[in-house]
């Protein structure tokens, strides 16, 4: 199935190299920007790709554009309305990586049979994909009454596009660990460091929960840790799951949100990128167009043969 990619940034041309690379189900048919002069755009020429620098207007002009089945965002949250509503009209599945949130979140280890067949499907954050999945691991043994995850990122990683969507990112991401994870409610906050070397993305991830033993959480979070590996193998803990009991005689107070008596879990997640365009601390791409790329990968499987990969 030929695909488009609109963002001619960084996450947009990762994904492009993954989908060139690894693919045998996607094959690009366009990529899109609106700088004539990224190097994105040189990248896709020179690789034989169709271009065009003038946004989503230009795409509809391409002679592949008929032939294109999915279209992935890699732009932001405030142009995708206008893509969506384009690619909605011409029969064509957007795959979200802004985070509008028009179409339903999806985690590719946590639901991604669940919306195939959805006009659109929204990757909630790079922050989300590696967090929500640890949230969900709790939830799946013990009732998770609240979860925070901060993701932390190499400022060289995050692009024009990332930083454009910051409000967004923290909004989304605090929505996907209600939905997605289970929790009663969450908390997302993101972190750009400046730090030379750049650092690989590491992500925090806290959870109160009840209900559930040290013993049964450690064995669902690991499980979790070994699905998302499938198709991010640079996706590993940190150091060992870590607990803390709270009781009557010593809750927790977490503000806005009231006392709260049961376990603490602490998770510690490192991602290590791919390097198929930025350099391996850009973990944080790398898990969002990895996820793109298989959720993708499926719903072209359901159109071709009408099963799911």
């Amino acid at each position: 199935m030929k695909v488009a990619i609109i963002g001619s940034g960084n996450i947009g041309t990762d994904l492009m190299i993954k989908i060139m690379r690894t693919s045998d189900i996607l094959e690009m048919g366009a990529f899109v920007g609106i700088d004539p002069e990224s190097d994105g755009l040189k990248r896709a020429e020179r690789m034989g790709v169709a271009i065009t620098h003038e946004g989503m207007d230009g795409l509809t002009k391409l002679p592949v554009w008929p032939e294109i089945g999915i279209v992935f965002d890699a732009t932001s949250a405030g142009a995708h309305k206008r893509h969506n509503e384009i690619t909605g009209a011409a029969g064509k599945v957007m795959v979200d990586l802004t985070p509008a949130a028009i179409g339903p979140y999806v985690i590719p280890v946590i639901n991604g049979d669940d919306h195939l067949d959805a006009p659109n499907v929204n990757m909630v954050t790079c922050g989300g994909q590696a967090t929500i999945p640890m949230v969900a691991a709790v939830s799946s043994v013990a009732t998770v009454h609240y979860a925070e995850i901060v993701a932390s990122i190499a400022s060289k990683s995050a692009g024009p596009g990332t930083r454009a969507n910051i409000d967004e990112f923290t909004e989304t991401t605090s929505s996907g660990i209600e939905q997605v994870g289970g929790a009663a409610r969450g908390k997302a906050i993101i972190i750009l460091n400046p730090a030379e070397p750049p650092m690989i993305m590491r992500d925090t991830i806290f959870t109160l929960s009840s209900g559930g033993t040290e013993a049964e959480i450690t064995e669902a979070v690991e499980a979790m840790v070994a699905k998302v590996q499938s198709y991010v193998p640079g996706y590993r803990l940190k150091q060992k799951v870590q607990f803390e009991r709270f009781g009557s005689n010593n809750p927790v107070v977490i503000p806005g949100y009231g006392s709260f008596e049961g376990l603490k879990t602490s998770i510690f997640i490192e991602v290590e990128g791919a390097a198929h365009y930025l350099p391996a601390y850009a973990g944080n791409l790398d898990i969002m167009t990895s996820a793109a790329l298989r959720t993708a990968e499926k719903i072209a499987e359901r159109r071709l043969t009408g099963v799911a990969a």
